[in-house]
């Protein structure tokens, strides 16, 4: 499963997350991670707010409920066996 570092731009702190889906939706690229490899485990939804012309892609957390009800949704089909619980 592949990896990506998040970066927390005010804390400087990176966490590692594990990149379970992803998937394009009117134009923007969204990513479902998790902290642990395996297992029941608290799942993330990323949105990539990077530039075209940037090198290193930039995600942030999606933190409306509306965008991340949507979005879950979609990765719940794409994923049979994956139940996302807010």
């Amino acid at each position: 499963m592949e990896k990506v570092l998040f970066r927390a731009p005010q804390e400087g702190e990176s966490v590692e997350f594990y990149v379970v889906e992803q998937t394009k939706i009117n134009g923007s690229d969204y990513l479902l991670v998790t902290e642990e490899e395996d297992g029941d485990c608290e799942a993330f939804i990323l949105k990539e707010i990077s530039q075209e012309e940037s090198e290193e892609a930039m995600y942030e957390m999606v933190e409306s409920e509306e965008e991340l009800e949507y979005i879950s949704r979609i990765f719940e089909e794409m994923l049979e066996d994956v139940d996302i619980t807010m």
